[in-house]
């Protein structure tokens, strides 16, 4: 093909969609079908999977088939044989890249508006592939041969594969739901790809029938999103769920962005259980399963904006708290390095060693279920033993001069009760252990974030005003 990418006849810029761990675009202007099979050849190249098998798949955006083909007809044309695997989520990817061996990509822009696409991509065996490790040589490859023209070869074929039954399967083999007591489930897939994996995975539709009702919300797929956005990190798209928890008189809800990647837990009151709580509590279940099967004090990957109970009850139950950056390419690198059991972070992607070191909200999703089922008490009950602090959440602040910021409150905290590390941003921490909070600056937007947690919620109250009085004066 030439490099006609645009009416004007100009290329597109790759480097306005690839971020540091995937790519994200506007659909026709930064992301376009002749960028896309560009990136797909430029993908078998510097990845060298000529004669190899490559992995591709979209979710339910009006994009995702015409890209994928796309993306399938630059990396045969590059000499790989290419799976399509159709429809899919986010973590079926890396669930197939894991048990097939093999590379592959997902068209997805997770929570983002509908306007946008995007691609996730990984190397055999499920390892991420972000700045740091080839997707910038891929940017730049792709950027070539939209200006050159992609070279002949010899072509790769491309067939078609259906990985949900065993995706499915296999998560099922991980968690034992079939014990469980009877459970009253509702589940928001935002009509996004959990509106298709929820059903095979926990319903019946490819598997035998678990002990659950499901109440299913949004499970058309429709990447316009027409009830509400993809994205259950927004307390406002949570309150659907909230209220059909309370209507139906379930026992949880659980809501799943647009790719099904990340999972978000309700208790039967309607109130969230955070992802730090989703995180102990699955590490709790995760290291007592590798000390069943003989392993001493099993690393378990946090990072840094999670709550403090996290560490202290992977310690309390004999396990290796190990404190990470904030980013899925940091906590998958590490999980690797520890040979870690579990990982969670604060946005509520969690990782798993025997998920190929990979994120899937629904295994998460499956532990929590597990967790509630296997005993009597309701899940608000179970949750406060996991979140014994007050926390403010994620506050963002949009500033014009962040360093300017970052040094006011550096000023007013640099103090003999105070200790500051500089892991990711800064993280302030009282001496008695009665509050932390952590400023991080956005790497794509000129916002400070502000995470603070304390042991009750007056101090919390006092922390997060005096920081953000600083930060925004």
């Amino acid at each position: 093909m030439g490099g006609v990418t645009t009416a004007e006849n100009v290329p597109v810029d790759l480097s306005a969609s690839f971020k540091a761990y995937d790519v994200r675009g506007i659909v026709g202007q930064t992301i376009t079908a002749a960028s896309v099979e560009a990136v797909g050849a430029a993908f078998v190249d510097v990845l060298e999977l000529a004669g190899e098998t490559v992995l591709v798949g979209g979710d339910m955006r009006p994009s995702s088939p015409g890209f994928s083909q796309a993306f399938a007809e630059g990396a045969a044309g590059r000499g790989a044989n290419v799976q399509l695997l159709g429809l899919i989520s986010t973590d079926e990817l890396y669930f197939a890249c894991g048990a097939l061996n093999a590379a592959g990509a997902v068209f997805t822009a997770s929570h983002n508006p509908a306007e946008y696409n995007g691609m996730k991509m990984a190397k055999a065996g499920a390892v991420p592939v972000s700045s740091e490790t080839g997707l910038l040589d891929i940017r730049d490859l792709a950027q070539k041969y939209l200006a050159d023209g992609i070279p002949a070869g010899e072509k790769g074929a491309i067939t078609d594969t259906d990985v949900l039954a065993k995706y499915a399967a296999y998560l099922r083999t991980l968690v034992d739901l079939s014990g469980s007591r009877p459970l009253k489930v509702v589940v928001d897939a935002g009509n996004g790809m959990a509106g298709m994996t929820t059903p095979a995975v926990l319903g019946d539709t490819l598997l035998p029938g678990l002990p659950f009702e499901i109440v299913p919300l949004y499970f058309e797929l429709d990447g316009t999103f027409p009830n509400h956005p993809a994205n259950p990190l927004e307390p406002a798209n949570l309150r659907d769920l909230q209220a059909a928890v309370v209507k139906h008189g379930a026992d949880i809800g659980l809501a799943f962005d647009g790719d099904a990647d990340r999972c978000f837990v309700i208790d039967e009151l309607g109130a969230p259980l955070s992802p730090s709580a989703v995180t102990a509590l699955v590490a709790r279940r995760e290291i007592a399963r590798a000390q069943a099967a003989g392993e001493e004090h099993p690393a378990v990957i946090h990072n840094l904006i999670t709550s403090r109970a996290v560490p202290e009850l992977i310690a309390h139950d004999g396990g290796r708290p190990v404190r990470t950056r904030v980013g899925h390419s940091f906590i998958k690198a590490t999980m690797a390095a520890e040979g870690a059991v579990f990982g969670g972070e604060h946005s509520a992607h969690y990782y798993f060693r025997d998920f190929f070191n990979a994120d899937t909200g629904m295994l998460a999703a499956m532990h929590v279920l597990a967790a509630l089922g296997e005993q009597d008490k309701p899940l608000s009950e179970l949750g406060r033993e996991y979140e014994p602090y007050v926390s403010s959440g994620e506050i963002n602040s949009q500033l014009a001069d962040v360093p300017a910021a970052v040094a006011r409150v550096r000023a007013a905290y640099t103090r003999d009760d105070v200790t500051v590390d500089e892991l990711d941003g800064l993280t302030f921490t009282a001496s008695d252990g009665s509050w932390w909070f952590n400023l991080r600056a956005s790497n794509t937007e000129p916002f400070l974030r502000l995470n603070a947690e304390a042991v009750d919620a007056v101090t919390m109250a006092d922390i997060r005003d005096d920081v953000l009085a600083l930060v925004r004066q």
